[in-house]
């Protein structure tokens, strides 16, 4: 138990290098780069407990922007390795939950730290080299984000366990937060490397035990972010990470009494697929498990005419274009007034002729690859989609080739039809539709805004009128989770905008927040009362 009411360091977000020409981060970078380039391709096992666990059954990971370079094999596993997982982490929580609080931000903390200084290079030359995103992107993400994660979310724990009640005299009252009774399955996306750590951090960090599924597509850098946990200090069974089918986990993992949550990023489908498996098997579970999740979006920009056309296509290009539009928050559908159009168009068409293409060690590149074969084939098909209606015009891109990466041109189409295709689908991919409306029709279109989509995770207003941007915020109130005025919808930073959305988006919890930690709890209310009654007499009856 801790022996003092201890006071965490106070946490500020980690500041973003610049990479620029010259700079010694660039330098270590793309030394960094250079050598797992270099080396030979990786066994990266699973992590079960205490044991690096291999297979017969090796599979390869290959760089998405150079498609016949194998960097690494990892090993598939089975029900066998599932269960072994879940043995493990049950193991080991008894004393993981027992161990004082302080100990385990002590662990989190030293993590961080490990990724600011030591770690740092390679766990964003392997995000570069094997999700093909570019040096800013991979510091933003895989660096500055998962530190902040780290840091904020010890913060939060904090503040949770300070929380306490009130007590009239004659009694105390207080509430503890336990973790909950069971394992947690963390299942995480390729985008975000910061995600894939954080979908295990928050619950372990409350005292849960783990076990992470990490997306095919991401394992090569889920390994940096284990040997990382390791150098910490997280105990063996922590945090355990299996490589094994969905379906071969899921088979295993719902049906076990002991599951007590599932903390999840990834597509709307998948997730409402993985409710309805818990609900038909809800009589097995000990206790109502958790369920988080963080899923699909549409996310778009709508513009004023007041607003600055500069500003308008900046936000375009950026927020629908860095990561090759593989952001959950990514901008995919635009609405602009026809006043301002020409202008916006101008300065969108110049700076997309302005991009550079192609491997990320080469930092003049703004657009990589996309993930794999799967999202080319899928992407481009939208693009071929496109160019065969009639109430659509592509006006920039439009051009993909997948002969040596998984290259896809960003694409910007104009609509005539707001309820156009790639108005409403999630696309997951560097194409953007815009919607040009009638200035008069600004309220009509914010309504169309909210209409459209059954997701609601991020959206942006620009606008330099006060009326018009109150009114909007207004309209849109539940058409996005995280809402940016005057600004690009994509960036949440950890502690300054906390970050999910709800409708199809998921269940909006928040994570970099403390109401995301608060999920992986179940709290205790405890009264002591210190001169108990010894007769069941009121003065009532008197």
């Amino acid at each position: 138990m801790p022996k003092g009411v201890y006071k965490i360091p106070f946490p500020i977000n980690e500041p973003v290098k610049s990479y620029a020409p010259g700079s010694p981060e660039k330098e270590e970078l793309l030394k960094a780069y250079k050598a797992l380039y270099d080396q030979k391709a990786i066994d990266i096992p699973m992590y079960i407990g205490s044991h690096e666990v291999r297979t017969e059954n090796k599979r390869p990971l290959i760089t998405p922007h150079e498609h016949a370079k194998v960097i690494a094999h990892y090993n598939y596993g089975s029900k066998e390795n599932v269960v072994a997982a879940i043995d493990a982490a049950l193991e080991a929580r008894e004393r993981w939950a027992q161990l004082s609080w302080e100990h385990r931000a002590s662990i989190f903390l030293k993590a961080a730290d490990l990724l600011a200084g030591p770690f740092r290079a390679k766990m964003n030359a392997a995000t570069m080299l094997a999700q093909s995103k570019n040096a800013f992107q991979a510091e933003i993400d895989a660096a500055c984000e998962l530190i902040d994660f780290l840091r904020f979310n010890v913060a939060y724990m904090q503040q949770i366990y300070q929380d306490q009640p009130g007590s009239l005299p004659g009694m105390w009252n207080r509430m503890e937060y336990r973790p909950l009774e069971g394992f947690v399955f963390a299942l995480t996306p390729f985008n975000f490397t910061s995600i894939a750590a954080n979908l295990s951090v928050a619950p372990a960090l409350m005292g849960n035990v783990v076990v992470w599924k990490p997306a095919e597509t991401q394992i090569y850098s889920a390994q940096v972010i284990m040997e990382l946990f390791q150098a910490a200090g997280v105990p063996p069974g922590v945090i355990n990470m299996v490589t094994a089918s969905g379906q071969e986990m899921g088979d295993v993992i719902f049906k076990h009494p002991q599951f007590a949550g599932i903390h999840f990023t990834g597509s709307t489908s998948v997730f409402k697929s993985l409710w309805k498996e818990i609900g038909n098997n809800i009589d097995i579970y000990k206790s109502y498990p958790r369920i988080v999740g963080e899923t699909g979006g549409k996310d778009f920009i709508v513009a004023h005419h007041s607003a600055n056309p500069l500003e308008v296509a900046t936000a375009i290009t950026r927020g629908a274009f860095e990561f090759q539009g593989q952001k959950c928050s990514a901008a995919s559908r635009g609405y602009i007034p026809k006043s301002i159009w020409p202008a916006v168009k101008e300065k969108i068409v110049a700076d997309l002729k302005s991009f550079k293409m192609g491997s990320p060690d080469n930092f003049s590149n703004f657009i990589n690859a996309v993930i794999d074969k799967k999202a080319f084939t899928k992407i481009s098909g939208y693009i071929d989609y496109i160019k065969e209606q009639k109430d659509a015009e592509i006006i920039a891109g439009g051009n993909y080739d997948g002969s040596v990466g998984y290259f896809i041109e960003p694409t910007v189409v104009v609509t005539t039809n707001p309820k156009f295709r790639t108005m409403c689908e999630e696309i997951f991919g560097p194409i953007m539709t815009i919607f040009v409306y009638e200035d008069e029709l600004w309220a009509d279109t914010l309504h169309l805004v909210n209409e459209t989509s059954e997701y609601a995770l991020t959206g942006a207003i620009l606008s330099n009128d006060r009326y018009a941007i109150d009114q909007a915020t207004r309209v849109l109130e539940n058409a996005a989770g995280n809402f940016y005025i005057n600004d690009k919808p994509t960036g949440a930073v950890v502690g300054q905008q906390p970050f999910g959305g709800a409708r199809g988006s998921g269940t909006n919890d928040k994570a970099g927040s403390y109401l995301n930690l608060l999920r992986w709890v179940s709290p205790r209310t405890i009264k002591e009362t210190f001169n108990p009654p010894s007769d069941y007499k009121y003065p009532f009856l008197g």
